[in-house]
């Protein structure tokens, strides 16, 4: 069984991701903390977490955001996608442990926004606030960072089900050219996944429309929620 769960925000708001559109993401607070295989069943029916609350969309004229996953046993990366993990696996060093937080991560958080353009105008958070966004959370939740030389240059925070890993959010030194990291963690998660048998890995929204989330189409072959079916993409 499913825990309980309070809705405690549904307002229609302007959408973040395509302008002049309005979304509906009504915020769903568990009153209890999720088990790995309720959480599995969440994902499969759509939802992302945001600090300790879970939502799907249901957006009263738009259907663009589509959940998308790798099944990672089919999973293929493309030739550049490997030349990123060989490269990435040469540069980089990853630790994967309990989210941490702290003011490089906050401060790297903070760069990576507006280095990016993705802060809206909003004022840089605190770790109170980076803390409500990411790690107070309902399910178990994991922290892959990224080290360049002994400098932090990427983070990745992930949730963790039983047969499932979801990417909730990845944030990287935008001045790093030497590797594309956010393709690279992408990559790792998916390692991560094999390593620890899980069928799953949760990539959030997929929207043609937004070259922030469109770029996970380039990772296949994947399948699509629509109308409440999971859809193969090759």
């Amino acid at each position: 069984m499913q825990p309980q769960e309070i809705v405690v925000f549904d307002v229609p708001h302007p959408c973040s991701y395509l302008p002049g559109r309005t979304a509906r993401l009504p915020y769903r607070h568990p009153v209890e903390r999720l088990t790995p295989e309720q959480f599995d069943e969440r994902l499969a029916e759509g939802d992302r977490r945001s600090g300790v609350f879970l939502y799907r969309t249901q957006c009263p004229h738009c259907r663009a955001c589509q959940p998308i996953r790798l099944e990672v046993e089919n999973f293929r990366p493309s030739a550049t996608q490997r030349r990123t993990q060989r490269r990435g696996d040469a540069l980089v060093t990853v630790k994967i442990g309990p989210p941490i937080i702290d003011h490089q991560r906050v401060r790297l958080f903070n760069l990576h926004r507006d280095g990016r353009g993705l802060g809206n105008d909003d004022s840089p958070l605190d770790e109170q606030a980076y803390a409500e966004f990411l790690t107070d959370t309902c399910c178990e939740t994991l922290e892959l960072s990224y080290w360049h030389e002994d400098r932090l240059v990427a983070v990745a925070i992930a949730d963790a089900g039983h047969n499932s890993l979801s990417a909730v959010y990845c944030f990287y030194d935008p001045s790093f050219k030497l590797l594309s990291l956010g393709t690279y963690s992408i990559l790792r998660e998916v390692q991560f996944c094999r390593a620890t048998d899980r069928r799953y890995l949760y990539l959030g929204f997929f929207i043609a429309e937004s070259p922030h989330m469109s770029y996970k189409a380039r990772f296949t072959p994947h399948q699509r929620l629509i109308d409440g079916q999971w859809t193969d993409f090759r």
